[in-house]
């Protein structure tokens, strides 16, 4: 199991100058990998400055040379899925393969009423556009036939390299068929390691042998929360089978303090030499 970092969105007390030298700690100290997340118009102030994540993500590739960049999870229903593939693999020849491209359905009925999309379809557009962005990634030329997009002529450049991944997130029955048809990663929400072996194991069955990377999301917000409870229970999680664990480290101070505790507590192999 790898551990990861998911980004905090920008607070009134801090700059975007905060999220570089995160990223750039996060590096240092060996975790595997960078998460951010997405909202075009987020559903309260109270989650603060919510960064675009593929121009954020461009940026941090910049100043970062090993650690894996992902998104989770962007919102693909809320976007042109042409306009998407386009940031995905430029970011993939940024980053020299460090990209991972998360998707997930979202949530916020009023931000998809408040930019024109489409609620009630965003299952269906989400399946679509995968497909759509699978066949650009690797033929880079139409056609390409659905009930949603389509195109017949022009050529799709830069394409990808294997370094390119793509992740799905969610627990619901529709999001692990999505995951096992057409990912590279799954990654569940915070949830009990006990519950996430069995989705996983799902997951297992339903991929009938392609391989799936499997993941979670955790948290350490409370620094009064000692960081020897945090690590046992993240043997739970390896335990569990997840193959990354991307924690978020809490809104407010002391981000960085328990992200560097946590680095110098892990187990052998949760973080990168």
């Amino acid at each position: 199991m790898r551990l990861h970092v998911v980004l905090p969105n920008e607070s009134p007390d801090t700059g975007p100058a905060h999220l570089t030298a995160l990223a750039r700690a996060a590096e240092r100290l060996g975790y595997g990998g960078l998460w951010l997340g997405d909202h075009l118009l987020p559903p309260t102030a109270e989650l603060g400055v919510v960064h675009e994540p593929l121009v954020t993500l461009a940026h941090l590739a910049a100043v970062t040379s090993r650690i894996r960049l992902g998104t989770s999870v962007l919102l693909l229903t809320l976007r042109n899925p042409f306009a998407v593939a386009k940031q995905a693999a430029t970011l993939d020849r940024l980053s020299a393969g460090r990209f991972t491209l998360g998707v997930g359905l979202g949530w916020e009925q009023q931000e998809f009423a408040a930019v024109g999309a489409d609620f009630a379809d965003r299952a269906g557009r989400t399946d679509e556009a995968l497909r759509l962005l699978r066949h650009l990634f690797t033929q880079g030329s139409g056609p390409f036939e659905g009930e949603r997009f389509g195109f017949t002529t022009g050529t799709f450049a830069p394409r990808p390299g294997p370094g390119l991944k793509i992740m799905v997130g969610g627990t619901s029955p529709a999001a692990l068929r999505r995951a096992a048809r057409s990912a590279d990663v799954w990654q569940s929400p915070q949830i009990e390691p006990q519950r996430f072996a069995a989705l996983a194991g799902a997951l297992r069955e339903q991929a009938a042998g392609r391989p799936v990377e499997t993941g979670a999301r955790g948290s350490w917000e409370d620094s009064r929360v000692p960081v020897a409870r945090v690590v046992a229970e993240l043997r739970a999680w390896e335990a569990a089978g997840a193959g990354h664990l991307a924690l978020w480290f809490g809104a407010r101070d002391g981000f960085e303090e328990r992200m560097t505790a946590l680095a110098d507590a892990a187990d052998p192999g949760w973080l990168t030499d």
